[in-house]
């Protein structure tokens, strides 16, 4: 890590060379002419940036075509899956062993060296690591291709040594979460779990069954209890959750950034939760600045071009065979020297609190079957998450204006969660057994509501919308602040 740190643009040079050596072999490669890229500016005017609808017809020569060499030169045999886009109810990412090793395992030991630097008297290595992570799914592509959770892939193809301090496989790779929130309970209480590893929200919902069961304190069953490996959503909402249930001074909470495209960034120093850039990871980074965003042929800067206190959206070329791909990520700068970074959010409107990745399509598709169901006709909406507390889960919250009611608001609501977990797969996982994320909550608007709310923001006509979608509660609790003032709430 201190030689990337020391030569950034150096590694990164030398990481396209290679990333386009292996291009040079590949379908994709002959496609855009590789043979004739020499440099950072000749990729960048070569190669358009990508979104996963445009990457899709080469995947389908993979897995249906079965065709070699595709966007890599050697074999694909696994896709993660990750929901969110706007054609499928899951996409999938191509891993390629080059990728599992040199971008997510890579990450993670960049993750445990920052960590063991800065923390040379940690023991966790010495105990058991208790991880929660997705599950596998076997051949639901066809021939010998794999799909799963990338967390599931990587359990899968661990070394042998590393398998044995962590959660066994048969546990972690269940497909039913509640079976597996038992066995991972009933494992864990007679086990010297020392760290844990996983997603803030799923990972709270573990801890709390296992107070649940044993009736003791997690520092009673776990005393040598010191880290939390955390990525995937934001820990702000969790984090006083968090302290609640392990009251211990010493315990330690170190942020990832890993996705199913990779593993990207992992926190630098105890005092900051910013993000180190990990430059060595078979990853070529570019960036979108804001003005770029909803452009037809963006331009994006190199890493050398990114200046601090800005927002980028993230492209990446990796040896996972996507090639200027858009990842969907905001990222701000906060050094260059070394590259140092906070996510910000993604390009899009979403809620992702849970790691739910619900998208406004998502979202609009859901309030029109739920409106056919019942009967019930919408004229404007918006939806924010209600955070976990001592009493309750998760869940959305809903502000609606009908123009025509549904003729049972509680059908509304199950129509809308269902429709919800059949266009999104993260949705379907959160709800399920009510572990994550409760049902819907929906609360009806006087008419004008929305129109009101706007006009005081001085917000009417023009390109001005309702959000429909947001990852916090600004929009939600201003329209509710409104509404209790001028109208009434159902």
């Amino acid at each position: 890590m201190e030689k990337f740190v020391a030569d950034p643009l150096g590694t990164q040079h030398r990481t396209l060379q290679y990333l386009i050596e292996h291009g040079r072999n590949t379908l994709y490669g002959n496609k855009m002419n590789f043979e004739n890229i020499q440099n950072e500016n000749d990729f960048a005017s070569r190669v358009p940036v990508i979104s996963y609808e445009e990457l899709r017809p080469y995947l389908d020569d993979i897995i249906i075509r079965k065709k070699k060499n595709v966007l890599w030169d050697t074999p694909i045999k696994w896709f993660a899956m990750s929901s969110g886009t706007t054609e499928d109810k899951s996409k999938y990412i191509p891993v390629t062993k080059e990728s599992l090793n040199n971008v997510n395992y890579r990450g993670g030991y960049h993750m445990l060296g920052t960590y063991a630097v800065h923390h040379p008297d940690t023991s966790f290595v010495l105990g058991k690591t208790l991880v929660m992570g997705g599950s596998q799914q076997i051949n639901q592509i066809g021939g010998d291709i794999f799909t799963g959770d990338i967390s599931a892939i990587l359990m899968k193809n661990l070394p042998r040594a590393i398998k044995k301090r962590r959660t066994p496989e048969e546990i972690a790779l269940m497909s039913d979460w509640e079976e597996k929130l038992q066995n991972l309970t009933d494992y864990a209480i007679k086990t010297d779990i020392r760290a844990l590893l996983g997603v803030p929200s799923w990972m709270l919902v573990l801890l709390k069954k296992i107070v649940e069961d044993t009736g003791k304190t997690i520092p009673e069953i776990w005393p040598q209890i010191e880290v939390f490996f955390h990525g995937g959503v934001s820990f702000t909402p969790f984090s006083e959750q968090y302290e609640k249930i392990i009251r211990l001074d010493k315990m330690r909470y170190w942020e990832t950034y890993n996705a199913s495209e990779g593993f990207f960034g992992v926190q630098f120093s105890p005092d900051s939760k910013d993000l180190l850039l990990l430059l060595d990871n078979e990853v070529y980074y570019e960036f979108l600045p804001v003005e770029e965003w909803n452009k037809e042929l963006p331009k994006a800067i190199p890493l050398e071009g990114v200046e601090t206190g800005k927002q980028y959206a993230v492209i990446i070329t990796t040896s996972g065979g996507l090639w200027r791909y858009k990842l969907g990520d905001t990222v701000m700068f906060t050094s260059t020297d070394p590259y140092l970074f906070k996510l910000t959010g993604r390009t899009k409107q979403f809620i992702n609190a849970f790691g739910e990745e619900l998208i406004v399509e998502n979202a609009d598709k859901a309030i029109e079957e739920a409106c056919i169901e019942t009967g019930a006709k919408v004229t404007e909406y918006t939806a924010a998450p209600v955070y976990f507390s001592e009493n309750h889960n998760g869940a959305h919250e809903w502000l609606i204006e009908f123009d025509a009611v549904p003729n049972d608001l509680n059908k509304f609501i199950q129509a809308l969660d269902e429709s919800l977990k059949r266009h999104n797969s993260d949705y379907e996982a959160k709800r399920s057994y009510n572990l994550s994320l409760d049902l819907p909550i929906v609360k009806m608007l006087e008419k004008g509501s929305f129109y009101g709310w706007m006009k005081q923001k001085d917000k009417i006509g023009g390109q001005n919308k309702v959000p429909k979608l947001s990852n916090n509660r600004n929009y939600v609790d201003s329209v509710l602040e409104f509404v209790s003032k001028n109208t009434k709430i159902e």
